[in-house]
């Protein structure tokens, strides 16, 4: 009689037995069971303040709510039973449901009573999370094969949501026999219809091969949505191309992410066979290769676009610093000079940098409309003033930092493209530069290189911080928060002084949408060019030695994380007194380039608009931002109108431009003209003669010296007259 209570369930499988079944089974059930007192007895808190079930409770709240899921830290687990952890590290996918059959047992024992009309007990999705450090797609190989893996990276395209059975019934052609209940495994794997119908009744021929087909209406289906994700841009050594993984979401992942998120995710790395490729030519190696992806059990959204890209939050010590830092009362100009301190001199445009890094604070009105709170500069000027190491820096110091060049860069590059996936053959969306860049900055250098049709491209993410577009069948609205910095070279290549507006080569409507514009000359000056010359070459010797940073700078990491961090704790406004302040100064400004338009007889080239009113605004709210105030004061905006005059006024006001000199009203234009006439009528066309004594004598007659060099030059631009004669003679050609 022994072998009357075995413990052990016997049951028939349709594809042949399996001798070993039982052990495994009992140590599946045992598993199952420590996982149900896991979810059942995990609490937290202690006796003396009360504890709570945490697992318990969620369960109950989210099955009531209609919600089938439970996120379950690992590390609430590890605590409870270590093994556990392990093995849902080591064989997740078993593992995982085990859990989720557990969380339904508890889900039913804490729902009961349930309400008439929904007594079946429905599935529960079990999420992980784990605040364990993250890797990175890199360093995925072969031996974490099916385990539990963490990544970071940014979704850059999405499928649609589809269906995928979990249960399938299929059907034999010829004898009708049905199979039910065939369970298909999660992730991208798909189940291998038998090739052989097994009912055998007499007296009819045998079924033919490949008899099965499967019936549509009786199988289970959940969700599935598959992403793409890519590793995030600062982990990319240099020269590299982002790698790029597939992941595979199913019923309450799906539509958690939209391209353009950084997410971390927890997933299985799997595998999945690869498509059958049409030509079977020398890639078809062997029968064991296989594509890998990741099927995620827990997305990990880090916050919204506001970008927090040095990992992992702060700690209470290093708020504790950051917050002294930002006490500190010159604070402003320390981070002015942290900001590129190899770069010497053009400490204003150092200081609107700054104000661009932290920026404004973005505003919601109640009508939903939004205003937006980054800021946008653009420098103009002169090869040789370090507009795009200024750049560069940036692009390393922000959170976000996307680089991009005005001549290799398209208006689907820079906004969002669509493209045809191969396997599905449906359209899908991937975001470009400055998507990618949302929450943080994007460098275009040579802007001026730039196709017209693609600076359009920029202007909607510049204004409104929002890329719509309607291409195949795809409407949209992607987000785009991001400030622009731009560099570019004046039309001639270098600024020239006499053609005045014609420098610039931009339309009205991208100029306005620039907060800054700072036009960089590279003036001659002995002084300057003593200490820069002294400069460079002290940097170019002590390149090596000089490792720890000067005294007053920040070095670069603190200054990530001080931007960072003041961009998610802080979003300042104006306070009334400077509000007032800034109203009248406004009004006075644009009758002030008014007056100057009006004297002038001709347009300027920025025009002053009630776009600048608010770029004074936001530069107000970023000063304040630096030291983490709630308000801005009038000293803010005080210093908010000066880099306002010194950037953009200045651009607009130097009428023809004309720089050093200082050659803006009519006076100057007509003796430049008088001398123009004089001179051609001093000699003829085809006669020589010495300009020593041409400059002698316009001297005499009290014009100043450089204005008749000024006409010759532009002579000589023009081609009219030349030099011969090591440059002593001038000689007159049309």
């Amino acid at each position: 009689m022994s072998g009357f209570d075995d413990p052990g369930i016997y049951y028939s499988d349709s594809f042949g037995g399996d001798a070993s079944v039982d052990e495994g089974q009992v140590r599946k059930s045992q598993l199952q069971k420590r996982f149900k007192e896991f979810l059942r007895q995990y609490r937290v808190g202690t006796d003396r303040t009360g504890f709570t079930f945490k697992y318990r409770d969620e369960l109950k709240r989210h099955y009531n709510l209609g919600q089938y899921w439970v996120e379950v830290e690992m590390e609430d687990l590890a605590s409870f039973d270590e093994d556990l952890a392990d093995y849902l590290y080591k064989q997740p996918a078993e593992h995982l449901q085990l859990l989720e059959e557990a969380a339904k047992e508890v889900a039913d024992e804490v729902t009961r009573p349930r309400p008439s009309g929904e007594e079946t007990l429905q599935d529960i999705q079990v999420m992980l999370r784990s605040d364990a450090n993250a890797a990175n797609i890199r360093s995925l190989k072969s031996d974490q094969m099916s385990h539990l893996v963490k990544i970071p990276g940014i979704v850059i395209a999405a499928t649609p949501v589809r269906a995928k059975a979990t249960r399938i019934t299929i059907q034999c052609r010829s004898c009708r026999n049905t199979i039910s209940n065939i369970a298909v495994r999660p992730g991208l794997e798909g189940y291998a219809l038998p090739r052989k119908c097994n009912t055998e009744q007499a007296g009819r021929p045998r079924c033919p091969l490949d008899p099965y087909f499967i019936m549509p209406d009786k199988c289970k289906c959940v969700d599935f949505q598959v992403l793409k994700l890519q590793e995030s841009p600062d982990a990319v050594p240099h020269g590299e191309m982002p790698r790029h993984l597939q992941l595979y979401c199913d019923r309450y992942l799906c539509d958690k992410v939209v391209p353009g998120n950084r997410v971390t995710i927890m997933g299985i790395y799997s595998i999945k066979k690869s498509a059958q490729s049409k030509n079977k030519s020398r890639y078809s190696v062997g029968v064991g290769i296989r594509s890998a992806y990741i099927r995620v059990v827990g997305i990990q959204v880090d916050t919204e676009g506001s970008g927090h890209s040095f990992t992992g939050s702060v700690t209470p010590q290093e708020e504790e610093e950051l917050r002294r830092l930002a006490a500190m009362p010159n604070i402003y100009e320390t981070i002015a000079k942290s900001i590129a301190p190899s770069i010497y001199g053009s400490t204003d445009i150092k200081k609107a940098i700054a104000c661009l890094l932290f920026g404004g604070s973005r505003k919601r009105l109640p009508d939903g409309l939004t205003r937006r709170g980054d800021i946008n500069l653009l420098m103009l000027g002169d090869p040789g003033t370090a507009k795009s190491q200024l750049l560069k820096f940036v692009e390393k110091c922000s959170p976000i930092g996307v680089y991009t060049s005005g001549k290799g860069s398209s208006a689907a590059g820079l906004t969002a493209s669509v493209i045809r996936d191969p396997a599905s053959r449906n359209f899908f969306m991937e975001g470009g530069a400055m998507v990618l860049a949302d929450g943080g900055v994007v460098c275009i250098d040579e802007f001026d290189k730039m196709r017209e049709d693609d600076r359009v491209a920029i202007h909607e993410a510049m204004e409104q911080q929002t890329i719509s577009i309607a291409k195949a069948g795809i409407t949209t609205t992607l987000n785009s928060r991001c400030s622009v910095l731009a560099a570019a070279n004046s039309v001639f290549g270098r600024w020239d002084e006499t053609k005045g507006e014609e420098n610039i080569d931009f339309m009205p409507t991208i100029l306005s949408r620039f907060d800054m514009i700072f036009i960089v000359k590279d003036e001659h000056n002995e002084e300057r060019d003593m200490t820069l010359a002294k400069h460079v070459m002290s940097l170019h010797v002590s390149a090596l030695t000089q490792t720890q940073a000067v005294e007053g700078e920040i070095e670069l990491n603190k200054l990530r994380k001080l931007i960072s961090f003041c961009r998610t704790k802080c979003g300042p406004r104006l306070s009334a007194g400077a509000a007032e302040k800034l109203k009248n100064r406004y009004i006075l400004m644009r009758s002030g380039t008014r007056q100057h338009e009006q004297e002038s007889d001709r347009r300027s080239s920025i025009p002053i608009t009630v776009r600048q009113l608010e770029a004074i605004v936001r530069i107000a709210e970023s000063l304040a931002k630096m030291r983490l105030q709630p308000f801005a004061t009038e000293a803010d905006v005080e210093e908010a109108l000066r880099l306002f005059h010194v950037s953009t006024l200045d651009a607009a006001m130097s009428g023809n431009l004309s720089g050093a000199e200082g050659f803006t009203t009519q006076e100057d234009q007509e003796m430049l003209s008088r001398i123009e006439k004089q001179l051609k009528r001093r000699f003829a066309i085809g006669s020589q003669v010495s300009e020593h004594s041409i400059v002698q004598d316009f001297m005499r007659q009290k014009y100043p010296e450089h204005a008749i060099y000024k006409v010759l030059q532009l002579m000589m631009r023009r081609g009219e007259i030349q030099h011969r004669m090591q440059r002593k003679v001038l000689y007159r050609i049309k």
